[in-house]
């Protein structure tokens, strides 16, 4: 089996790092004076050499040549994701005492330190506190806002960056010339876009890309992948600005059978938007554009990203929120549809405004005042939705509407696309904003307070109790005598 070219390439000197020099030259002056901290704190993005540099370190201060698959008995690394509790750390503590077996420092190097319970940080503080002139910890996390300020205080921080794209395609060629691959230099830099600044993931990516073929191109990458081309950002903007909802569906439908992820949709859309919003030349109204960027930037992240895209797709085209400011060029048939709406009866098109005349609302923050604005709206014209809307709990976060249920059925219904999409408009058009719908199982919550609640029944109808529990159970209903 081949070994990886990201192990393989892995930098095994401090002069072997690219993109970190803030950090390897002042490393480098420390190992020269013999000027060592008993602590280090390695924070930064993943994939941009924290555990490298640490191990780097570990050898360099001790003398050690550093070889990728070589272990040595007194440079300890602990993985704090699987080792978190008081326990291991307690073990450390007893064993930090005991001198090296032959190098000069004893080096403990923990990896995603944030994992460790309050406890063992308690414990691990105390060791950082007194530590014995023998030992070194290097401490290494993605996410240090989760470290307690008295570990912080008593490490050297050193912060790694993400590094800058031309020099990820740069060390992407050299990689590429050595291992004879292929690959043209458009591909290059979509490697190195994709992987966002991580040498691990550019290398990796570089890794599994060179079995498409003879020579690696752009397409290639494309449908390995699943990034879409520029064109398709293009013509989803310009649907949004017409506020096409049916092309815009048809649109997504379309990438997806061609094997596009939302989640690259999501991030090209928010490159492309970006991009307008810098050099100001705007197909969106700047405030709806904005919105649209923050809400795409969540989508990678999320559980159902094709759901998510095409809600909140579907909420910035509502009436109202898409204003064009340019024309855009024709790119495709979606393009066609966006200039002439040819599918609709003469009065529809008489009676549908132009998009580019169309002023958005000022945006109403979410508040409970507005969801019962929404409920009427709901019960006049979706009956059944709003006989479930109306028993769920409301939560209100920016443009974000939470449904609390208690029951799974409920849950089901309302995160229905349709059903999302019905309340999502319902909201927006009273906002005056996208409003993105998620729908949350709490058994625990238990619905007290209706909207509009229900007539007093007579005597000879069913029991007030039974019929709410049947209400609650399956969302409302006729009943029958």
């Amino acid at each position: 089996m081949g070994q990886a070219l990201y192990r393989k390439y892995r930098p095994r000197s401090v002069d072997e790092v690219v993109g970190q020099d803030h950090i390897t030259t002042t490393l480098k002056n420390a190992i020269k004076s013999d000027n060592i901290g008993h602590a280090y704190l390695f924070t930064g993005p993943r994939g941009t050499g924290k555990t490298s540099v640490a191990r780097i370190l570990a050898h360099a201060v001790n003398g050690l040549t550093y070889e990728d698959e070589a272990t040595h008995l007194d440079i300890i690394e602990i993985d704090a994701a699987s080792n978190r509790r008081i326990d291991e750390i307690r073990e450390l503590r007893e064993r930090v005492h005991i001198t090296p077996g032959s190098a000069k420092y004893k080096v403990y190097i923990i990896d995603e330190v944030h994992m460790l319970t309050k406890e063992a940080f308690n414990a691990l503080l105390k060791t950082l506190e007194e530590p014995p002139a023998h030992a070194i910890f290097i401490l290494a996390t993605t996410e240090a806002h989760k470290l307690p300020e008295t570990i912080i205080s008593r490490t050297q921080r050193f912060g790694f960056k993400l590094v800058e794209k031309d020099k990820v395609i740069s060390h992407l060629k050299s990689i590429a010339r050595l291992e004879n691959i292929n690959i043209e230099d458009e591909a290059l830099e979509m490697i190195a876009t994709h992987g966002g600044g991580s040498f691990r993931d550019s290398i990796g990516l570089l890794d599994q890309v060179r079995g498409i073929g003879k020579k690696v191109t752009p397409k290639g990458i494309q449908e390995l992948l699943g990034i879409p081309p520029i064109s398709v950002a293009k013509e989803i903007i310009a649907l949004l600005a017409a506020g096409d909802k049916k092309g815009l569906v048809e649109k997504l439908g379309q990438i997806s059978e061609q094997g596009v992820l939302a989640t690259q949709v999501a991030k090209q859309l928010a490159q492309y938007l970006r991009t307008c919003l810098i050099e100001d030349n705007n197909i969106l109204e700047p405030s709806v554009a904005t919105d649209l960027l923050k809400q795409l930037i969540e989508i990678p992240t999320s559980h159902d990203p094709s759901s998510l895209l095409e809600i909140t797709l579907l909420s910035t085209a509502a009436p109202n929120r898409a204003q064009a400011l340019h024309p855009v060029a024709p790119t495709s048939d979606a393009s066609a549809k966006v200039a002439e709406r040819t599918d609709l009866p003469d009065s529809k098109v008489a009676d549908t405004p132009a998009p580019a005349k169309t002023q958005p609302r000022p945006s109403v923050v979410l508040s409970e005042k507005l969801w019962q604005e929404a409920l009427q709206q709901l019960k006049l014209k979706y009956n059944t939705l709003y006989s479930i809307a109306r028993i769920a709990a409301p939560k209100f976060s920016g443009n974000e509407l939470t449904l609390i249920v208690s029951f799974p059925f409920h849950q089901k219904r309302l995160n229905e696309i349709r059903n999302k999409q019905i309340v999502s408009d319902t909201v927006g058009e009273l906002a005056g904003t996208a409003v993105i719908v998620r729908c949350e199982l709490d058994p625990k919550y238990k619905p007290t307070n209706f909207y509009n609640p229900r007539p007093q029944l007579s005597p000879n109808k069913p029991d007030d109790d039974a019929l709410e529990n049947i209400s609650n159970i399956f969302g409302g209903g006729e009943v029958l005598e």
